[in-house]
């Protein structure tokens, strides 16, 4: 191979490699976990029901949650809940440790884990705001619309997401169904409020979201599947440019 070719195919490949990682980025992709929010057995909200999702960007979350059927016109606690060695499920009658007939914050813990993050409407939103009732919504019309970006994240909690081990739960419920939240049960969380207003009434555990073809959400690592599919393009890309560098050479000593 003449200076010239050399010259050339070297070119090409540079410009190949460069070309490969430029297309990089458009491979890149955050993970989206979803889903259906459940009444909470026993706890008597068996007409509530609801859906959320959550988009994980490095460490930072996108969440949305929309529920209806609650207790309108009150605040609704709602928080991501995870435990490394907790049960990564809802919980169920058999929860009931106390025995009187409900599942309250703390006999859930074992099935969903901890409160990770506080889905409150503005402000702090680490488990610091658990109860702050002024920063959660209050339900109009018994329909929660919850929507919170670039809220931070332990890697912890970004990793028990990605493997579809977080939950969403949501608070609030109205045992006697009188319009607020009462009763002479208080409240394992806070012994200032009734058990009604911190017992969970939904929860849904949170799964990778099943897509029709390449998640596009931006910002986060590409995937494993989007990583071979970027070294493949990249070596389809080189492997044209070392074709492109061998017809040259040919081309070079054809003329000599």
């Amino acid at each position: 191979m003449n200076t010239t070719t050399r010259r050339l195919a070297g070119t090409s490949l540079a410009a190949a490699g460069a070309l490969a990682l430029a297309v990089g980025p458009a491979f890149a992709a955050g993970t989206t976990v979803s889903g259906n929010l459940l009444p909470v057995a026993n706890n008597n909200v068996s007409k509530v029901s609801g859906t959320a999702s959550v988009q994980v960007d490095g460490d930072l979350v996108t969440v949305t949650v929309a529920a209806s059927g609650l207790l309108a016109g009150s605040p609704h606690a709602a928080h991501i809940h995870f435990g490394a060695d907790a049960r990564h499920a809802c919980p169920t009658i058999a929860d009931d440790k106390n025995g009187d007939g409900h599942i309250n914050t703390t006999e859930g813990g074992p099935a969903y884990g901890s409160v990770m993050v506080s889905l409150t409407t503005s402000g702090d939103t680490s488990p610091k705001s658990a109860l702050a009732i002024d920063r959660f919504s209050t339900a109009p019309g018994g329909k929660i619309s919850y929507s919170r970006g670039s809220i931070q994240v332990s890697p912890e909690l970004a990793a028990g997401l990605e493997a579809g081990h977080a939950a969403i739960v949501v608070h609030g419920v109205d045992y006697n169904k009188n319009g607020k939240y009462d009763g002479a049960t208080k409240s394992d969380l806070d012994p200032s409020l009734p058990t009604e207003a911190t017992d969970p009434a939904l929860c849904g555990i949170l799964t990778v979201a099943p897509t029709g073809g390449m998640n596009t959400g931006g910002g986060g690592a590409a995937t494993g599947s989007n990583q071979s599919l970027l070294l493949v393009g990249g070596g389809l890309l080189l492997a044209g440019a070392a074709v492109g560098g061998f017809t040259l050479k040919r081309r070079s000593n054809g003329a000599a």
